[in-house]
């Protein structure tokens, strides 16, 4: 994508020709994001939260409202990938739809939203991968207390496998992704079957008409509201697929369908995995206070009456865990990437390098780990503090979110993009130039009806992200996203 500069500043103006040779193809891709979604298995991982907040009745419907809206953001976005397939996604997009004189600001500061929000979910799947390992050795050994020294370490062996894979093994990851996809579908059937054939099952009253308010909210609306930050944990970093477009083949077709089709399987199977988890828990009251920090691995036990099946079925939780982190790395380093190729970020002339031999962003990964390992840091305090950054990948994506989506809305609604398609390569920003479709577009009055309720949905979760657990609020529980976030954009504008 060319680039006009003004002083310090960079400007998007039409699509970028592919950084490297065309790597993955519809189904590596489609496995890639799948396996970053991992939503099926993020059921147990967010078990007991949302168990804490909404209860078994709440988990379900507060899901079926996560999905739909996750479909409506997704396919609002997969429009503009269809449009513009570049590595930097939603501030290349806002940058091409904006106003001239918003266009620079806007954008930039959609980059910032946008890497921080990768950053935050890339350290939080490594903080979730050393958990369950701990929690893995607690279920096997009970005497073990888990230390938070060594939830650190173990937070730096899962990321350097992550490192391993995309650096050393960087041209074997579409095939690597195709394997993990097949282990993610297998899985799925290797502990649902346990699951309803061994166990005990409850009333339909007790999944489907159970609320809870376990963090003392003031009402049940309001600790419905905090428990959908769960299901939106399951759905976050399906945009994944968009920051590897430019080694993507046929990327304007690809990406969009790979995304949807991503988001609807993965939710089939997490409903239905949900729907059997709640029918087999016995407690669901005490389920927070497992020792091993995860309710499932105790239903696992319960259901399959083994310590050993209820360990190898927790295993596979926390190996697709750890394969999740090597994608949520490769999507975060091409955006970063993409970002400091644009001059957006300190230090960008070394951090937009690629490896000559493997066309990889190696100084990005490189980047991306001394933040996460500085991130890490927090767990000798409080791995409660560290939670936090989960609501920060939460806010910084949907804001980047809404932004895109809000100017595709405004577009398509003032006449401002073309109805017939045009190639990639034609497509301009929005100072005086047209814009186009791509072969992937939502027509008719159901484009800016999906937009609109995107929109609506993607604002709702934001403002909870910023919002805390539990009642009464202090400064063990308290959430800092909003304070952090601020802080970041007070930086970003300093530095702009």
């Amino acid at each position: 994508m060319k680039l006009k500069t003004t002083g310090s500043k960079a400007v998007v103006l039409t699509r970028r020709s592919p950084r490297t040779t065309n790597n993955f193809g519809f189904l590596s891709i489609l496995g890639f994001t799948c396996t970053i979604l991992i939503t099926w298995e993020a059921v147990f991982i967010i078990f007991d939260v949302s168990i804490l907040n909404v209860g078994p009745a709440g988990f379900i419907y507060g899901f079926l409202f996560v999905w739909a809206g996750t479909l409506a953001t997704y396919a609002s976005l997969g429009e503009l990938a269809s449009m513009a397939a570049t590595a930097g996604g939603q501030y290349h997009w806002v940058s091409m739809l904006a106003p001239p004189g918003s266009q620079e600001i806007l954008s930039y500061m959609t980059g910032w939203l946008t890497v921080i929000g990768w950053q935050a979910s890339f350290a939080t799947a490594n903080f979730v991968s050393a958990a369950l390992i701990q929690g893995l050795i607690v279920l096997t050994r009970p005497s073990y207390y888990p230390k938070p020294y060594q939830h650190m370490l173990l937070f730096w062996a899962v990321m350097a496998f992550a490192v391993f894979i995309n650096v050393l093994a960087s041209t074997e990851l579409p095939k690597f992704e195709g394997f993990i996809l097949v282990l993610h579908i297998v899985g799925y059937s290797a502990i649902l079957l346990p699951l309803l054939i061994l166990g005990e099952h409850q009333d339909p009253h007790q999944v489907f008409g159970l609320w809870l308010n376990l963090g003392n909210l003031p009402t049940q609306g309001t600790s419905f509201m905090v428990g959908l930050l769960g299901p939106v944990f399951m759905f976050l970093d399906a945009d994944g697929a968009v920051h590897m477009s430019e080694e993507i083949q046929d990327a304007p077709t690809v990406v969009p369908w790979s995304i949807l089709f991503s988001t609807v399987i993965n939710g089939a199977l997490a409903l239905s995995m949900m729907i059997a988890t709640l029918f087999v828990t016995v407690d669901l009251q005490s389920s927070p206070n497992s020792p091993t920090g995860y309710a499932f691995m105790d239903t696992y036990v319960q259901a399959t009456g083994s310590t050993a099946g209820a360990t190898a079925m927790a295993c596979i939780i926390t190996v697709m865990q750890l394969f999740a982190n090597v994608g949520l790395l490769a999507s975060c380093s091409r955006m970063t990437w993409s970002f400091a190729r644009d001059r957006g970020l300190p230090g960008h002339r070394t951090l937009a390098k690629v490896n000559p031999r493997t066309s990889i962003p190696v100084a990005t990964i490189i980047a991306t780990t001394i933040t996460s390992t500085l991130l890490s840091l927090i767990l000798l305090g409080s791995s409660t503090a560290f939670n936090n950054i989960v609501s920060i990948a939460v806010a910084g994506l949907s804001a980047s979110y809404v932004l895109a989506i809000g100017l595709l809305l405004w577009r398509r609604t003032t006449g401002g993009i073309r109805h017939s398609p045009l190639s990639g390569s034609q497509l301009t920003n929005a100072s005086g130039f047209e814009l186009s479709w791509g072969p992937w577009h939502t027509p008719g009055i159901k484009g800016p009806a999906v937009d609109l309720f995107a929109i609506i949905y993607v604002l709702i979760i934001l403002f909870i992200s910023f919002w805390p657990p539990d009642v009464p609020v202090d400064g063990a529980n308290m959430n800092y996203t909003i304070l952090v976030t601020g802080a970041v954009l007070i930086f970003s504008v300093t530095w702009y």
